[in-house]
């Protein structure tokens, strides 16, 4: 069949920069037997994860936006003010009543599956290879005899396409698809249980078949639904090609497959997708399991991310096909899990990806206005801290679900895509709003106490879970770091787009805020509160990374010592209570912080321990316990990329407006290299190590600006290529040049 044989001879592509290879593929000897450990396909839109369930090789079909978004039963009669008093009253079991509890009663609020396709395995042949190209998104089955199954998801079309080849004559009617719908309704007799989709109780859908096609109608709710439609043709030698696609409230319309066109599935595009994808930017490094994690984690974002697509949810495109709701209902965690999801986008070049998380909370941001004015009773923008696909809170453990200061951490991920790219629209017409809001909202909260702006009510997340005493009287160094921070791009965004407004003079500034809370053992978690237990999260910490602000925080050239405090402190307390993530995370600080060694460690640990089959990152220690209590396996995305960006963080850094190249390698890597990363300033950075001596950097700039870069220390002698060296200026030891955009320079070692 062309598509097919066109689908294999691609398999064996490759571009000059893309340094992705067949050793970083999914691959194994059978069939995964759960769908956690399924090979996973996407396109931001629509998911696929394929997989064995019995006797039959099943895709689990979902699509990103498909939610039932119904409200949260009583969120609404919440308001910051009477959750404090309720706090210094000492009776906050009635917050619980009605903020948390609704979240784990109520089914919906939700993110929801599709449906799954089945295929009966083939009769007489066993699987010899099952494996995912992350070159190309290919996932591929092979069958003995030469049978094949083959599917991919079209990167740019919302279309998912599917074949057999090698068929036998007499097996194809046993290898045409079935729907099977997701188990919405309980059966007469059945109770559902807790984190059942029978407790969604929806109608039960419609399966209507054709000839070549079946489509499938499932009502939802408040009178919304969703189709799922499957189209196929087969061709003169007998072998299949299918489509399928998801809809939500219209019908769904596949484009008509024509076997008789040379290329009858778009791959063409597709295949230029993902090339282009790939040619972004690349890194080699000496050890096969990092390097390995970070291709398949870079696959995901990949499959996961796009400019208009809502954002990176707990799980995305990939919905647990289990017949329960998906962990912690495939929501918007804004407490670290969309954050993190998006770190690894800006240094891999892809911020037309990252563009995504921008884009959608510009788009909920009136929503997010209307939750602010109702719930804090002050004008100007936050947003909850668990969302729905609309931006409309869901409630669970309020002190992070309706934090007084999720804000301003989405605040710096409008920073991050305009630092990134220099985009002056941006900065102008969506940053600069983004951050006057916020600060508006932030000064209404905020109340004067001994000369110093307090907040009513602080939290750390997760500290002390949805206790009381999980809310304090005094800044957290988690809120107050992440408002200072915000109240920093303010006045930086400002001053950059030049921007006067008059009511600025009524708004707090940074100068209103105490200093954080330390002593001997670094940063606490609030003043006269120390953390003395090991914990999953590492909002304390927050100066320290992702921020980076410690300096900021502290008393001056305190910080230093604050940083080695807080490390040694941590340390101390261990890993018994972290998860996946927070090995990902710890990774970072330690990279960001110049501590390559330990940084390996981590990622090392978060790679061979918190990872399932397919690469996912599953929440508990599945390797009996070494490293964590936490055994269990929800998966969530968010440790895949923050792991990803602990390997950037040990290439490059640039948020000192200075790049530097290898700055946190581990002291057993001599041999690194890495193809266009994205500095901060919008340049593009390329870079070799052998032998353990830089050998050569080159920058090319994607927007006017002035590049600074530190001059490696194996940089005795040096030669300039791609512009006139007289107007590179070495100062401080480091390189000065003005570059224009499309410009490149080369510095290369003179091993003199």
């Amino acid at each position: 069949m062309k598509l097919m044989l066109l689908l294999a001879g691609l398999l064996v592509i490759t571009t000059v920069h893309a340094q992705v290879k067949d050793m970083h593929n999914l691959q194994f000897t059978e069939l995964p037997k759960q769908w956690d450990e399924a090979l996973p396909i996407g396109n931001g839109w629509l998911g696929a994860l394929i997989w064995q369930r019995d006797s039959t090789l099943r895709m689990s079909l979902d699509r990103v936006d498909l939610w039932d978004d119904s409200p949260m039963p009583q969120i609404n009669r919440l308001t910051y003010k009477w959750v404090e008093q309720q706090v210094l009253k000492g009776e906050y079991d009635t917050v619980q009543q009605i903020g948390d509890k609704p979240y784990d009663q109520n089914a919906a609020p939700s993110k929801i599956p599709g449906a799954a396709l089945e295929f009966k395995m083939p009769a007489g042949h066993t699987v010899k290879l099952a494996q995912v190209s992350l070159r190309d998104g290919l996932a591929m089955v092979e069958f003995t005899d030469e049978l094949r199954f083959m599917s991919f998801i079209h990167a740019s079309k919302q279309e998912g396409y599917f074949g057999w080849e090698g068929m036998s004559p007499g097996q194809l009617n046993a290898l045409l698809p079935s729907i099977i719908p997701p188990r919405y309704q309980p059966s007469l007799t059945e109770k559902p249980g807790p984190g059942s989709l029978a407790r969604l109780f929806y109608p039960k859908g419609k399966i209507t078949k054709g000839k070549n096609s079946i489509r499938y109608h499932q009502p939802t709710w408040s009178g919304h639904y969703y189709e799922v439609l499957v189209e196929w043709v087969v061709t003169q030698k007998k072998q299949l090609i299918g489509a399928w696609t998801i809809s939500v409230d219209k019908p769904a319309v596949l484009s008509k497959i024509n076997p008789a066109l040379k290329e009858p599935t778009g791959w063409v595009a597709h295949e230029r997708w993902w090339k282009n994808y790939w040619s972004k930017s690349s890194i080699s490094i000496p050890d096969t399991l990092l390097e390995r994690q970070y291709y398949r984690d870079m696959y995901k974002f990949g499959s996961v991310a796009r400019p208009n697509t809502p954002p990176i949810s707990l799980q995305a495109i990939w919905t647990a096909d289990d017949g329960r709701l998906p962990p912690w209902k495939g929501d918007f965690h804004h407490d670290l899990n969309t954050q993190l999801s998006y770190w690894p986008g800006y240094a891999s070049n892809h911020t037309d990806l990252t563009a995504g998380f921008t884009n959608w909370l510009w788009k909920v941001r009136p929503e997010n206005k209307r939750w602010t004015k109702a719930y804090f009773g002050v004008d100007g923008l936050n947003v909850p801290g668990v969302t729905t696909i609309s931006g409309k809170p869901m409630g669970g453990w309020i002190q992070y679900a309706m934090s007084p200061t999720t804000v301003c951490w989405l605040a710096h991920h409008f920073y991050q895509q305009w630092r990134y790219t220099g985009d002056t629209f941006f900065l102008k017409e969506r940053m600069y709003p983004y951050l006057q809001d916020a600060a508006r909202y932030m000064t209404g909260i905020t109340r004067m106490k001994d000369g110093k702006r307090m907040l009513p009510l602080s939290s750390s997340p997760e500290y002390n879970d949805n206790k009381i005493s999980a809310w304090f009287r005094e800044w957290t160094n988690y809120d107050l770091a992440l408002v200072r921070y915000m109240l920093l791009l303010h006045a930086h965004s400002k001053r950059i787009a030049r921007i006067k407004s008059p009511d600025d003079s009524t708004l707090m500034s940074v100068f209103d805020l105490p200093a954080a809370a330390i002593n001997e053992t670094g940063l606490m978690m609030a003043p006269g509160v120390e953390m003395l237990h090991s914990h999953r999260h590492m909002s304390p910490y927050i100066s320290i990374f992702p921020l980076r602000t410690l300096d900021l925080e502290v008393p001056v050239k305190q910080d230093s010592i604050v940083r080695e405090n807080t490390f040694r402190h941590l340390e101390q307390l261990g890993t018994r209570q972290w998860t996946g993530y927070s090995f990902a995370w710890m990774a970072n600080m330690y990279a960001a912080n110049g501590k390559g060694d330990n940084a390996l460690k981590h990622l090392r640990i978060f790679a061979s321990n918190f990872v399932s089959s397919n690469s996912f990152h599953l929440n508990g220690d599945q390797r009996g316990g070494e490293y964590s209590n936490d055994q269990g396996r929800p998966f969530t995305l968010e440790g895949n990329f923050a792991f990803a960006q602990g390997v950037h963080e040990l290439l490059l850094h640039s948020h000192t407006s200075v790049i530097e190249v290898f700055p946190a390698l581990p002291s057993s890597w001599n041999t690194v290299s890495f193809h266009q990363l994205r500095a901060e300033g919008g340049f593009l950075v390329s870079a070799e190590k052998e032998n353990g001596v830089v050998v050569s950097i080159k920058v090319t700039a994607t927007v006017n600006g002035k590049l600074q870069i530190k001059k490696p220390r194996d940089f005795h002698t040096w030669i300039v290529e791609g512009m006139d060296s007289k107007k590179v200026e070495l100062f401080m030891n480091v390189f000065e040049v003005w570059m224009k955009k499309g410009q490149t320079i080369v510095f290369k070692n003179g091993f003199e």
